[in-house]
This record gives C-alpha cells, sequence and structure tokens, in this order.
C-alpha cells in the first residue's frame, strides 16, 4: 500500500493516451485503464478503438504496469455528469484504497510528474486512515486553446485542477468537496486545441455535456486567429469569465509547445499557494 496509483478514461480520445501515458509511466506504481465493456461515452453515444492502438500499448509496457479495467460505466437513468462520477469511483476502488490515487484523462500531461508524486510522499500520513482524512491534491491547467499556423493559444492564466485523492468519494468529475492542497505542478491540458468535429465529439459526450451551449461556443471560437486573439475575453465554454484571456506560443507539437512554455510565469507563486492552503485548512478545521 501507499503506493503511487494511476487511473485513465479511455474513449473516443483514446488517440491521445499516447502522449499522456509515457509522461508519468516511470513514477507510477500502476496504471489502471479504464475502458468501457461495450464502448460507450457518458452520454450512451458509441465510439471505436483501432486494434493498433492495444498493440502499442502492450509494445510500451515493458515493465508490465498497465492493465486495461473493462465494465459497464454507462447507466441511461443517469446524465453524463453522473455516470462520469459513477466511473471514477469504480475506477479508483479497481485501482485500491490506501494508495495515492490519481486520476488522468487522456489529454492532459503532466510537465512534471516526479515532482507531483514527490509531493504526495510527502504527505503519506494522509493514506493512515484515509476515510476520516480525506484530502485532494490539485495541481494547475495550461489550457490549449485552438492551433494556429506558427503555434498555438492557450488560456493565459492557469487554472487549478484536481488529479489525486487518498479517498475518491468524488461528486462533481474529480472533485470530492473535500479539504485541497494546491501545489505547484503544472498540467498542459489540450481542451480544445482540436479540429471542430473533434471539439463536437467531446461538448456532446463528456461530463459536462448537458451544460454547453455548443453553437454559441464555436462560433466564437471559430472567429479567434493568431491576428485577433488579444481582441477576445471571457472564454470559458460553462462560465465564460474563468478564462479571461488567451496568450500565444510557438510548436506545432506538444512536446515542442511544451519547450516553449514560460512556466514560471504559469506556475503559481510560493505565497499564493500558502494562501490558498491555508484558506482550505481553516475552513475543514471544524469539520
Amino acid at each position: 500500500m501507499k503506493e503511487i496509483r494511476v487511473g485513465f478514461l479511455m474513449s473516443y480520445d483514446y488517440k491521445l493516451l499516447k502522449n499522456s501515458i509515457p509522461l508519468v509511466y516511470k513514477e507510477a506504481d500502476s496504471i489502471t485503464i479504464a475502458l468501457d465493456e461495450n464502448l460507450r461515452t457518458w452520454s450512451g453515444g458509441n465510439f471505436e478503438i483501432d486494434d493498433s492502438f492495444f498493440l502499442w500499448l502492450k509494445s510500451f509496457d515493458a515493465e508490465n504496469k498497465i492493465s486495461i479495467y473493462k465494465d459497464n460505466f454507462y447507466d441511461p437513468d443517469l446524465n453524463a455528469m453522473e455516470n462520469e462520477v459513477k466511473e471514477r469511483k469504480m475506477l479508483a476502488s479497481k485501482m485500491g484504497i490506501g494508495n495515492w490515487l490519481i486520476q488522468i484523462d487522456s489529454d492532459e500531461y503532466f510537465v512534471d510528474f516526479k515532482q507531483f508524486t514527490d509531493e504526495l510522499r510527502l504527505r503519506n500520513k494522509y493514506l493512515n486512515n484515509p476515510e476520516k482524512n480525506q484530502i485532494q491534491i490539485a495541481g494547475y491547467y495550461v489550457n490549449l486553446y485552438k492551433y494556429t499556423e506558427d503555434g498555438i493559444l492557450y488560456v493565459s492564466e492557469a487554472r487549478n485542477q484536481k488529479f489525486a485523492t487518498n479517498y475518491p468519494s468524488y461528486a462533481t468529475g474529480r472533485n470530492t468537496n473535500k479539504q485541497v492542497i494546491y501545489i505547484p505542478s503544472l498540467v498542459i491540458h489540450e481542451c480544445l486545441s482540436r479540429s471542430e468535429e473533434e471539439i463536437r465529439t467531446k461538448f456532446s459526450n463528456w461530463g459536462h455535456s448537458h451544460q454547453v451551449d455548443i453553437e454559441t461556443f464555436l462560433s466564437k471560437w471559430r472567429n479567434i486567429n493568431q491576428s485577433n486573439y488579444k481582441d477576445f475575453e471571457n472564454l470559458f465554454y460553462l462560465e465564460p469569465e474563468k478564462w479571461k484571456k488567451l496568450s500565444f506560443v510557438k510548436g506545432r507539437s506538444i512536446p515542442e509547445i511544451s519547450r516553449n512554455l514560460d512556466y514560471n510565469e504559469l506556475r503559481p507563486s510560493r505565497s499564493y499557494l500558502l494562501s490558498k492552503n491555508f484558506g482550505q485548512w481553516f475552513k475543514f478545521l471544524f469539520r
């Protein structure tokens, strides 16, 4: 026990796992990939997986760390978010409570996974009685918005996201509504840096499918380019003001983009994290 256990969700964008899995493989004690046995999304849509992906997975897994967990994760009586929570809880149970449970989506790329796991191990005391000492560990997203001719547009301010917990009482996505510890780990999120067709597929099948006005969002997304991006603001697809503005970085691939990003500018300051963590500690002090 007290291992670093990583879970991935495998669906319509499974090919992106070829980017995300290698970034965490070395530091993970085990990796479990959840795959709906009927190849259905949280909204009940169908997807296909090319056999070549499984061949790649087998050849990549030199240390036999990876297992595929197939089950029925779709319930027609639940909405997409409820099905997401169902799958995340089932996956976490399979991974094994008593360990650090890290769930990563296929389009999330850790910049320095060792730094993240080192931070977790400093807090192994939370694994002794996890149900009574529930905690969440959050890093920070660098949200990619749209590819341009010379590079990519991304959201200027990194946003926090929960990635790990000691006890998976998920309520919404990966959020357990328990105390959060914020750490300075960055994750590149290939959120909207896709084709219009791929964005439509994502918005129609993920946990927030019932909350997104696809056409309104896409009408704005189409019009933004490398020349005019500074003229646009309030760009998030749920609560627009959460993504105030965009920045630009050169790069035509995730590795190149990762090399060119200014992480010192994106990473939250130590004083900011201290303030956030003190606030969380005080909020949950008497709960």
